[in-house]
């Protein structure tokens, strides 16, 4: 059984033209000398280097369609009708959903507490988060979760100033991420800023905690979407120039005369943009916590590592017990991104599933050797409140939260393209209210069932002010609340921390195997003998 097909995807703008494939090549069954395209391999043949890519850049991000031998759909939820976890008592009246409490905390020393225990994926450099940016820092502050500034976002900034070192000394567009988010902030949720290589050797942690007043720094060793540095793409000679001098890698290099001359005869229309690869070291590792906390005055440190094997994730999360490092977010492969190769996204990586299921066993040996075991965190095609609870469930009492990347940037997609239509902006991606929306209105009231909540919060002029991506995104966090609610009380979980693994089971063998979770047949056997004998 061939898991994926490699030949077509709409994320490349390919496709077959035979509707038989070859499994392992993905190529057509009957391949003709006289074929009008548009496979990957004749699109390569035209387009070389380009076709490594999603696309179009910029207006899309891309996840990963692998169908993996087990995944999260191998669990069910169970549901008891027997006694109630974290409140008074197993009463109709007063263990009802709308009463459970999704509320959860990070950190060791400055704890953060969230409304729900979900967070934003890294949005950094992309063109996609800066264009939708408004909409997501408004809509996690509001939601009361917390968002993360993904990496480059100072070194891409068209704007910023170094100085004769080379060290950032303003970005205003760092400066006005961080503003927008603190604006609509209570006092839930955080801020989070990233480095990557280029941002320390920017001297980005520096700039946002000492000017901008940041308290919390990830440092990143990977994501699951990409096992490279992050990538940007950009459509101007001059600026892959810049980018070039402040230290990027850019390819094709712009300073080739031959790269000059494709380029100004449309051969090429673009340039990538690379970030380095980082290097891991226990002792610089531990160093660099204690930097950001001692010499700057950082409150938190989090670590947000990617789809590698178990060496490394061993590592992070030992080295994160020595350094006590805030949170790790532990990223599968199989998520999504803003730009990242899509046959790496396919084929590279431990699946999200074993991934977690590494990372719980790790996290139990070093806790019955009596080792500090930092916060953990999942990451890795996660859209749904299931989602969620089966996460926080199979890594109990290790795991404290889920990040969303994909999942939680739709929201700001489609709120800001209702609000280009609404506002008759020049430039927008709708002339008119799709059906899809205008079925429910064509005013904010009338689509957004929570628009008259926010208002109650903030009063109907602040709200007005309030991007329509943030209450669609506000929307999109009360159904994931109520419907978390919903699968707690049914489990009589009226608490986060009282979700446990026996909460969840595997339909499989082969799930339970790779989990350690008991397998449905098995699940709660003794107990039902028990009363079967008595």
């Amino acid at each position: 059984m061939n898991l994926q097909t490699p030949g077509g995807n709409d994320v490349t703008e390919t496709r077959n033209r035979s509707r038989d494939v070859a499994p392992t090549s993905g190529l057509c069954t009957r391949c003709m000398d006289n074929c009008a395209g548009n496979c990957e391999v004749f699109k390569s043949a035209l387009r070389g280097r380009d076709v490594i890519y999603p696309k179009p850049f910029g207006s899309i991000t891309a996840g990963a369609d692998k169908e993996y031998p087990v995944d999260y759909s191998h669990l069910n939820i169970m549901g008891y009708a027997l006694g109630a976890k974290a409140i008074d008592e197993a009463n109709p009246d007063k263990a009802i959903f709308p009463g459970v409490d999704t509320s959860t905390v990070y950190g060791h020393v400055y704890p953060v507490r969230m409304r729900m225990p979900i967070f934003t994926g890294a949005l950094g450099s992309t063109d996609i988060a800066m264009k939708h940016w408004d909409g997501f820092a408004v809509g996690a502050a509001v939601s009361g979760i917390s968002l993360v500034v993904g990496e480059n976002v100072c070194g891409v900034d068209p704007l910023l100033k170094r100085d004769k070192a080379g060290k950032v000394i303003d970005s205003p567009e760092m400066a006005r991420r961080l503003k927008l988010y603190r604006e609509w902030k209570d006092d839930y949720g955080d801020i989070i800023v990233q480095l990557n290589v280029e941002d320390t050797r920017l001297g980005v942690a520096e700039y946002v905690v000492g000017k901008l007043g940041v308290e919390t720094i990830e440092l990143k060793w990977g994501q699951g979407a990409k096992c490279i540095g992050g990538e940007i793409k950009v459509h101007d000679l001059d600026r892959a120039l810049e980018l070039r001098r402040r230290g990027y890698i850019v390819m094709p290099n712009p300073e080739e005369k031959s790269v000059q001359e494709a380029f100004k005869s449309g051969g090429i229309k673009e340039f990538e943009r690379h970030s380095r690869l980082g290097f891991i070291d226990e002792q610089d590792f531990c160093q660099t916590v204690e930097h950001l906390r001692r010499n700057l005055g950082v409150k938190r440190v989090s670590l947000k590592t990617g789809a590698y094997g178990p060496r490394e994730l061993a590592m992070a999360i030992k080295w994160c017990s020595k350094a006590r490092v805030d949170l790790l977010t532990i990223d599968g492969a199989g998520g999504g991104t803003g730009m990242s190769p899509w046959r790496m996204m396919e084929e590279w990586g431990i699946p999200t599933f074993y991934l977690q299921s590494l990372a719980y066993q790790y996290a139990k040996k070093l806790a019955g050797r009596g080792e500090w075991i930092p916060d953990l965190a999942m990451a890795g095609g996660f859209s749904t409140e299931d989602h969620i609870f089966k996460v926080l469930a199979m890594g109990a009492p290790y795991f404290k939260a889920v990040c969303m990347g994909r999942a939680l940037m739709i929201p700001g997609f489609v709120g800001d393209n209702i609000e280009a239509v609404l506002k008759d902006a020049k430039e927008r991606n709708w002339k008119d209210l799709p059906a899809t929306v205008s079925q429910y209105g064509t005013t904010p009231e009338q689509i957004f069932p929570t628009y008259e909540t926010l208002v109650e919060r903030y009063g109907k002029a602040a709200v007005r002010k309030m991007p329509l991506g943030a209450v669609a995104m506000f929307t999109y966090v009360d159904k994931l609340r109520t419907g978390l609610t919903q699968l707690m009380a049914g489990a009589r979980s009226f608490r986060l921390d009282t979700i446990l693994r026996n909460d969840v089971v595997a339909l499989t063998e082969e799930a339970a195997k790779v989990s350690g979770l008991n397998y449905i047949m098995d699940a709660q056997k003794e107990d039902a003998m028990r009363i079967l004998e008595g």
